[in-house]
């Protein structure tokens, strides 16, 4: 038997190796099935090569538990270890006996798979294990069978001893505040997070828990739809089905394979991220991806896998390279690729799923310009009579008789259908087409399309009167005249202006009057343009300080009613009105639409 010391390069590095190194202390399993998986690749990589002659035999790796003699063990049929590796691998931290093995056949073509490495993985066993021994049997005909036992000190004995077979058994001994590691049912969970796709067996409890040969690593073109759909249902069981999904799949500049799903998301609702899986050769590494998939596309799901993808020593986080921006890239521009594809081959398809995906799609116009400049072939806008345009088709769609005197295509639009309906059938009343936008995104993508697109302007349709909401020639004094003498418009306004003080909620309101047609309501609210935006961006938190209402009250003197309370000096027709109007927008409540209720009541029975 040899006794030694474990080489250690710096004072008291070993303790911050086994406690502080990882994250999380499940983390073990996942090195040393890695670990057990790369020498199951590399024996095999020989074999390939004629250097290696022997029969392989079963390449899989067992994990298993002894719940009495409190152990668990992960074995493997793989490459094994000399007493003289063990030494070189195991007793220098941080020494890479992967780094090594790519050195001697770096030409070979065939080490592009190797996923982990002994060194710095291995002693993440010391997190849950008190003693930890190694039992391997080299590759080497010839070589002894050697036991290497350490009890997380930097001391270690090497001996001889007996293997039945070729490869590696890790025997941890775990600690007594670990017992949660002899649990099967927590051993099969971290298993399934971590090892579900390696390329070789793992069994648990008698059975393979992993899928050695994932969707992401075949060939589309031998791929169906029931196939991406199955594949997404084994990632993310019980989900509806996807809308649409992007195979991912490159090697230059750099290695990447996945598939990205797009799952059907409300526009009204703030919807999951952290649903793509990332995979360093189809090890589980993490599902924070924000730096290597733009924030807007982390709204996906599904899987990357990529040997580039820098990771820190103890592969739980991301490092900053210039390999993460060109993947950023890459996959920015096969996602909006993809989607105009679809677009143009699939156009009825794609205006069927717009609902679902104008979430993703709008969120990247808004965030990232190269985006929008390839979007904006492909976003849709749907009007209130459901159908559905590109931006440009419908700048080219309403151009004719939407634009005012400045030049200008003027862009109206709804963000409440049913509150907004006056306003909408006001303006189609005059020949205007009107937008639907009511997504939770949409008041920042108009914004973004407003700064975009030349010579437009986006206005709600309740920011003005139905005449005033596209300004087509200059306004004469003619065009302003009253239906009622100035003498009446200034009593109605009167009127109104007292009826409004009474409302807690219109008060600071302006009120005016307009000839409007007398189809048109009798008295409008609407909400200027500049000021509502104002408040939105104060709300939002640009700078603005707490931005008040600005509510218009326009009272149409074109209107028999309106002409009514006029003549007649009626305050409590001009206070049903006002009522109406306030209702129309839900401002009305609480007392004063109960009061408005009874009034209504009351005059219908001629009370």
């Amino acid at each position: 038997m040899e006794r030694g010391n474990i080489t250690v390069n710096t004072e008291n590095i070993f303790p911050i190796i086994k406690k502080s190194l990882y994250s999380d202390h499940e983390i073990f399993l996942r090195e040393l099935v890695s670990n057990a998986t790369d020498a199951t690749h590399k024996v095999k990589h020989l074999s390939t090569s004629g250097e290696f002659v022997g029969e392989l035999g079963d390449l899989k790796v067992e994990v298993r538990i002894d719940a009495e003699a409190k152990t668990l063990t992960i074995s493997d049929h793989g490459l094994g270890m000399t007493g003289e590796e063990v030494k070189k691998y195991l007793n220098q931290v941080a020494f890479s006996g992967a780094e090594e093995f790519l050195k001697k056949y770096q030409d070979s073509g065939a080490t592009g798979d190797i996923i982990g490495k002994f060194g710095l993985g291995f002693y993440s066993a010391f997190m849950v294990a008190g003693t930890v021994e190694v039992l391997t049997q080299s590759w080497q005909e010839g070589a002894q069978a050697v036991r290497w036992t350490c009890d997380g000190s930097t001391s270690f004995t090497l001996e001889n001893a007996e293997k039945e077979h070729r490869g590696t058994d890790i025997i941890l001994h775990i600690s007594d505040n670990d017992q949660e590691f002899l649990e099967p049912a927590r051993i099969r969970n971290i298993l399934e997070k971590y090892c579900k796709f390696l390329p070789y067996e793992v069994i648990f409890e008698g059975e393979a828990i992993n899928d050695t040969d994932p969707l992401w690593k075949k060939n589309p073109t031998e791929l169906t739809d029931e196939d991406y759909q199955g594949f997404f249902q084994k990632l993310f069981p019980y989900e509806a089905e996807p809308l649409f999904w992007i195979h991912l799949n490159v090697d230059y500049p750099f290695n990447l394979t996945g598939v990205l799903y797009f799952p059907k998301i409300r526009p009204d609702v703030d919807p999951r991220k952290n649903r793509i899986q990332l995979y360093s050769r189809q090890v589980f590494i993490t599902d924070e991806v924000s730096q290597i998939v733009p924030d807007y596309l982390t709204l996906l799901q599904g899987v990357i896998d990529s040997p580039d993808i820098p990771l820190n020593v103890s592969r739980s986080y991301l490092q900053a390279d210039s390999n993460v921006k060109k993947i950023s890239g890459y996959i920015t521009r096969k996602v909006a690729d993809k989607l105009y594809e679809i677009f143009q081959d699939k156009r009825e398809q794609f205006e069927e799923k717009w609902d679902g995906i104008s979430v993703f799609v709008k969120y990247g116009m808004i965030s990232d310009d190269k985006f929008y400049e390839k979007a904006e072939k492909f976003a849709l806008v749907k009007n209130t009579a459901g159908e559905y345009f590109t931006l440009e088709g419908y700048r080219e769609h309403i151009a004719a008789n939407q634009t005012d005197k400045d030049g200008k295509v003027v862009i109206l639009y709804a963000n409440h259908a049913t509150q907004q309906d006056l306003y909408v059938q006001a303006a189609k009343n005059k020949g205007y087409d009107v937008l639907l936008l009511d997504g939770v995104l949409d008041s920042h993508f108009i914004g973004a399309a407003e700064r975009k697109m030349e010579n437009a302007t986006w206005v709600r349709v309740d920011s003005e009167t139905p005449d005033k909401l596209i300004q087509k020639e200059d306004t004469t004094a003619e065009d302003d005249a009253n239906a009622l003498s100035q003498e009446e418009s200034d009593q109605v306004k009167a009127i109104f202006d007292e009826l409004a003080k009474s409302h807690e909620s219109l008060k600071g309101m302006s009120v005016s009057t307009a000839k409007l047609s007398a189809t048109d309501a009798p008295l409008l609210i609407t909400r200027p343009e500049f000021m509502r935006r104002m408040k939105e961006m104060s709300a939002l938190g640009g700078g603005f300080g707490d931005f008040p209402d600005s509510i218009n009250l326009v009272v149409n003197t074109a209107h028999p009613l309106i002409q009514q309370v006029a003549h007649d000096n009626n305050q409590e027709i001009g206070h049903q009105l006002l009522d109406l109007a306030l209702l129309s927008q839900s401002m009305l409540e609480g007392p004063r639409l109960t009061a408005f209720i009874q009034r209504s009541l009351d005059m219908m029975q001629g009370n």
